[in-house]
């Protein structure tokens, strides 16, 4: 029996198989397009996964300063990595050496490259090459410091009571100790204690270390200076100032001022980056110590040498004198090679301002 085209169910199976035909031809048109689109652009970019896992390593070649023969060769060394990260890992191939005593340099006659620096700018290429000294047994600048200032704490000490061992037992018991001689003890112990409570809780140390030999020298200045300049104030024949009591008053309370100014002065370099982002130089406060700073750049070292002058002038022994007087030499070199510093940073400040003393330096 034939059925009627108008049936439904013939409707519906015709429309199956136009609706069949027609996605047919639409998935080939669709391909074929977008087979054009793909051969008219280019390659595919490949996925992000596999762009972000190739990362250039960095190898550094270290070189002994001296002989230019390579010592070993650092590799796989992430281009975010510091300067001591490789030092550390220097020591994991070379155990003898410590970070702390790894020197290394661009050139040979160069300067060495500081911890902090950025692998990735020394980079020229994929292989750097650095140059090795070997700076010889360090210690950290807080232990320096304490080790440099404890020394003449104690031995002035020593010498104030003043040992059998050191002084003639009957002249210390006859002679009578002028005021002056507990004063100077006292002046002294103060500059020494402040030194020590300044580098355990003001001072900011960012070198990290210093060479031993550094130490020695150090103690070796202070600690002779001290018993030579303890032997005589504390002697039983000392003989007080010239102009007496009024000399000692005046020197005493200029020391005293003196070392006030110097420890406002270390505190106000110690928190002069707190008061924003941008790094200034220091300014005076309502602090009347701290206006030193209008005059000169280096107030602390001007404070030092005043305590030391005036410590002069109160015992007037030739000893502090010749002490003061290198303490001076000393600290205007410090002073002027900071004031260069302080000019490449904050020219416009301290461009009318002396280095320790107006007018002298």
């Amino acid at each position: 029996r034939r059925q009627k085209p108008s049936s439904p169910e013939h409707k519906r199976d015709l429309g199956a198989h136009g609706g069949a035909l027609s996605v047919s031809r639409n998935d080939t048109r669709s391909f074929f397009n977008f087979s054009q689109l793909v051969l008219s652009a280019g390659h595919l970019r490949s996925p992000p996964v596999l762009k972000h896992s190739k990362i250039t390593y960095f190898e550094v070649e270290i070189l002994d300063v001296q002989s230019k023969k390579q010592i070993c060769i650092v590799d796989k060394v992430p281009p975010s990595s510091t300067l001591l990260d490789v030092k550390h890992k220097f020591h994991k191939a070379c155990p003898q050496w410590y970070p702390s005593r790894v020197g290394l340099q661009l050139e040979r006659n160069g300067p060495y490259l500081k911890d902090s620096i950025n692998i990735q700018t020394l980079a020229v290429s994929s292989i750097i090459t650095l140059y090795f000294t070997d700076l010889g047994q360090q210690v950290g600048w807080t232990t320096f410091f304490l080790t440099e200032y404890t020394g003449p704490l104690l031995i002035y000490l020593l010498f104030y009571i003043r040992l059998s061992t050191i002084y003639d037992q009957v002249e210390s018991t006859k002679n009578f100790r002028h005021p002056v001689v507990h004063l100077a003890c006292f002046c002294h112990c103060l500059h020494y204690i402040r030194h020590l409570l300044e580098t355990l809780f003001v001072h900011k140390f960012s070198g990290g270390h210093t060479p031993l030999k550094n130490m020695i020298k150090g103690c070796a200045f202070y600690w002779g200076f001290t018993s030579w300049i303890a032997y005589y104030i504390n002697h039983p024949r000392y003989t007080p100032p010239s102009f007496g009591h009024r000399q000692v008053s005046f020197a005493a309370l200029a020391f005293l001022m003196c070392e006030a100014g110097n420890h406002f002065i270390n505190v106000t370099l110690a928190h002069q980056n707190h008061s924003g982002s941008k790094a200034c130089f220091p300014s005076p406060t309502y602090n009347p110590f701290t206006w030193l700073f209008l005059l000169v750049s280096c107030p602390n070292y001007t404070y030092e040498v005043g305590s030391w002058i005036s410590f002069t002038v109160m015992t007037q022994t030739l000893p502090v004198g010749i002490f003061a007087f290198l303490m001076v030499i000393q600290m205007s070199l410090w002073a002027q090679k900071k004031h260069k510093l302080y000019l490449k940073r904050f020219y416009p400040e301290v461009r009318r301002k002396a280095a320790m003393i107006p007018i002298i330096f």
